[in-house]
C-alpha cells in the first residue's frame, strides 16, 4: 500500500507508550535495591529466575488471558515463582512471602511511573486524523489501568472507537476484536490498517481478515531468524506512516 488508508487499528502498549519492553531494565534495579534482603540469593540468579518464568508465564495464551487483567498479581506470582524455582533446584530457601509482593509491588511503581509515549506518537495521530483517517484504538487488558493510561496521556480525544478488552469483553487475537472495531469505524478490512507490536495479535490474526498489518518494531530488535511471520511492512516509529 503506497496511500493511507480509510482507517487505522491501533494497539497501545508497546505501540503508542513504551511500556513493557522497559521491564528488564526495571526488574534489574529493584532486585538490586532489595538485593540484601533476600541474601544468600544474587542478584544476578534472582533476575534471570524471575526473567526465565516470566518468559513461561506469558508464553502461554491461556495463561496470558487469565494473568493479564490482574497484573499486579501476576508480578507477585512471577517473584514467588522465581525464588521456588531457585530453591527446588538445590539453591537457599524461598523468601517469605512479604518481601516477594514487596520486590513485585515496588515493580509495579517503577513500571507505572516510567511509562511514556514513544516520540512522534501524538503528533503522527493528530496528522492522520487532519488528513481523515479513522483511528481505532484497540488494547488488551483490565479496564481500569488501561483506561487510566488512555486519560494520562491524552487519547481520548484522539480516536474515533477506543476498544479494550476489559471494557468489551474480547480482546485479541479474538476475530470479533477486530470485526467489532472494523463495524465502530464503518469501514471494511481491505481499506484498513492494523499497527502493533505483538505478531500473533497485531499481524497473523488481522491478516486472516485480509487487514493490512503492520509490525511495530519500537525497540529495534528485528524479526525472529525463523519466525515464519511476515508483516506487510515494519516500522520503527510511528512517523514512518506518514512517509
Amino acid at each position: 500500500m503506497t496511500q493511507l488508508p480509510r482507517a487505522i487499528l491501533f494497539d497501545l502498549d508497546d505501540t503508542i507508550l513504551a511500556a513493557f519492553g522497559q521491564a528488564a531494565d526495571q526488574w534489574q534495579r529493584v532486585i538490586a535495591a532489595h538485593a540484601d534482603q533476600f541474601a544468600p540469593h544474587a542478584p544476578d540468579e534472582v533476575n534471570v529466575a524471575i526473567q526465565t518464568y516470566s518468559r513461561y508465564l506469558w508464553a502461554d495464551a491461556a495463561r496470558h488471558k487469565d494473568w493479564r487483567h490482574r497484573i499486579g498479581d501476576a508480578r507477585r506470582h512471577i517473584v514467588a515463582s522465581a525464588f521456588a524455582e531457585l530453591a527446588a533446584a538445590g539453591g537457599p530457601a524461598q523468601p517469605p512471602p512479604e518481601l516477594c509482593h514487596a520486590i513485585a509491588d515496588r515493580f509495579n511503581e517503577i513500571h507505572e511511573a516510567e511509562l511514556r509515549m514513544f516520540p512522534g506518537s501524538h503528533e503522527t495521530l493528530d496528522r492522520l486524523k487532519e488528513l481523515g483517517v479513522k483511528l481505532a484504538l484497540v488494547t488488551n487488558g483490565a479496564a481500569a489501568p488501561q483506561r487510566a493510561k488512555v486519560v494520562r496521556f491524552a487519547l481520548e480525544h484522539r480516536f474515533d472507537h477506543i476498544q479494550i478488552e476489559g471494557e468489551h469483553g474480547f480482546g485479541k487475537p479474538e476475530e470479533q476484536a477486530y470485526v467489532h472495531a472494523l463495524a465502530s469505524l464503518g469501514v471494511g478490512a481491505h481499506e484498513t490498517w492494523m499497527v502493533g507490536d505483538n505478531l500473533e495479535w497485531e499481524v497473523v490474526a488481522p491478516q486472516r481478515l485480509g487487514i493490512y498489518a503492520i509490525w511495530y518494531d519500537g525497540y529495534s530488535v528485528g524479526l525472529p531468524v525463523d519466525s515464519p511471520i511476515r508483516p506487510d511492512r515494519i516500522i520503527r516509529a510511528l512517523p514512518e506512516l506518514l512517509e
